[in-house]
């Protein structure tokens, strides 16, 4: 490991881009500084074997180059909504998308913030037929719903997607959901697909 300079040295991590207590993931990032060159499945390899049963180290590569939070613009989101019929779900979504915005409140550390979510949603709609909505989510009832979040100041939660969701419907504080992140990356503005940020530009 590289160390930072100064009287109190700490190893050079970098954890950008964290998923909400409470949520599942597929798809964490994070930052090492290395103190010389190293293979990166070995890097891979050693930290996965360090680390707990369920907590799985797919892939390292060399940085392409800037800031890791830089290229994480967008995370893919699948939520299992409980607690409501699948067609009044799908009337909540289109009365969201028809929103100019979404205004919700949510605590922070800075106290109690409102700001628009429907701003940072770039599509909200069915997971596909071929996507795995989750594994243990496969054990709970529930209408599968995908969203794509951009990263916002400040952060727009798949939460808050839900309480937008709520809002629009008139839908019940009963109506819950699971939380699972699929994938992080770069936008494709063209075909508004998730571009895996360890990719180097080409």
């Amino acid at each position: 490991m590289a160390y930072s300079s100064g009287f109190h040295p700490h190893p050079r991590i970098s954890y950008a881009g964290a998923a909400p207590t409470g949520s599942a993931s597929e798809a964490e990032y994070v930052e090492l500084g290395l103190a010389r060159e190293v293979d990166p499945e070995a890097v891979r390899r050693a930290i996965d074997d360090a680390l707990p049963d369920g907590l799985d180290v797919l892939a390292a590569a060399v940085s392409p180059g800037g800031s890791l939070a830089d290229r994480l613009e967008v995370s893919l989101w699948h939520l299992r909504v409980r607690g409501v019929e699948p067609a009044a779900l799908e009337a909540a979504v289109a009365a969201f998308l028809a929103a100019e915005s979404v205004e919700v409140q949510r605590m922070t550390k800075k106290g109690l913030r409102t700001f628009d979510c429907r701003a940072a949603v770039v599509r909200l709609g069915p997971v596909p037929r071929e996507a795995d909505a989750g594994r243990e989510e496969e054990r709970v009832e529930g209408t599968d719903v995908e969203v794509l979040l951009r990263h916002t100041t400040p952060a727009v939660r798949p939460d808050d997607v839900l309480t937008g969701l709520r809002q629009v419907a008139g839908l019940s504080d009963g109506v819950t959901a699971l939380y699972r992140r699929m994938a992080q990356g770069r936008l494709a503005e063209e075909t508004g697909e998730v571009v895996d940020p360890l990719v180097a530009d080409g």
